[in-house]
């Protein structure tokens, strides 16, 4: 049982891919990090020596702190984010705690980091489904301050190349639809995210993005709301923004709401 200081990595595990999850923060040493360069979903790496130097950095409310057994090097810096006025907490038992039943995002996977830490990623303008489902699958669990542009469809690819983002959701490149997969499984799959509730959601997401409605009896309401905000914004950012509430919705109900019903009103005798 995790002391208070401490959090399991159940409860850690039902945080994650939730608007209100934590920094997750990633000290282990270079040395425990190769052998297993996996990472957490959404965590960030840190150096533990120089947490002096970026503790008031964290933009944060919150923030668990990973080392390799959930020793001294976790809780060190919990300690000292604590110092800085920052709720941190020790992941109890560390990464290897945690990779004995959580799934983990390949470091190789992820794009290289602009100076703010960010990865970059670029795509169509006006999106409708996969471009707004990618991009809540890239904040909710591999970089929660990932950075998206959507750009004419004709400059992808350059607009990519001269600034350092990585396309997706486009012809001939890594990112993008394979077979009958859409881009929202590769990436599931790809970063090692492949969860009974994403898997899911995928299938929701594929249907509704390829017209094939009768894969999920979800698609139809996905691709109405998708389209419905398709037509209330013209930012594609702010339509970014109001989509990862839907799929929030969407991913809640795909982890803890598939069996409930709605049961109001009650049928009446003798109806």
């Amino acid at each position: 049982m995790p002391s208070f200081l401490e959090i399991s990595p159940d409860k850690l595990s039902r945080l994650i891919g939730t608007p209100g999850a934590p920094c997750i923060v990633d000290v282990r040493t270079e040395e425990d990090f190769a052998l297993d360069p996996r990472l957490i979903p959404g965590s960030i790496r840190r150096d533990h020596a120089e947490v002096a130097s970026w503790a008031d950095s964290m933009n944060a409310a919150t923030v668990v702190v990973v080392c390799q057994k959930g020793s001294k090097l976790s809780h060190g810096v919990a300690a000292y984010l604590r110092h800085a006025g920052i709720d941190a907490e020790s992941l109890e038992g560390g990464f290897e705690a945690w990779i004995a039943g959580g799934a983990a995002v390949p470091s190789e996977k992820l794009p290289r980091r602009d100076a703010e830490g960010r990865t970059a990623w670029v795509t169509r303008a006006r999106p409708k489904i996969d471009r707004i489902a990618c991009p809540w699958l890239i904040r909710r669990f591999v970089d929660p301050n990932a950075v998206f542009l959507f750009v004419p469809a004709p400059e992808v690819i350059a607009v990519g190349e001269r600034f350092g983002a990585v396309s997706f959701d486009i012809e001939d490149v890594f990112w993008s639809h394979r077979g009958e997969l859409c881009t929202f499984d590769v990436m599931v799959e790809e970063f090692g995210l492949a969860s009974e509730p994403l898997l899911r959601l995928a299938q929701i997401v594929r249907a509704a993005d390829t017209a094939r409605l009768d894969l999920a009896p979800e698609a139809p309401g996905l691709l109405a709301a998708s389209l419905g905000l398709s037509r209330m914004f013209s930012d594609d950012l702010e339509q970014l923004e109001a989509g990862m509430l839907l799929y929030d919705a969407f991913f809640r109900w795909c982890r803890d709401a598939t069996e409930e019903t709605h049961n109001w009103p009650t049928p009446k005798k003798r109806a």
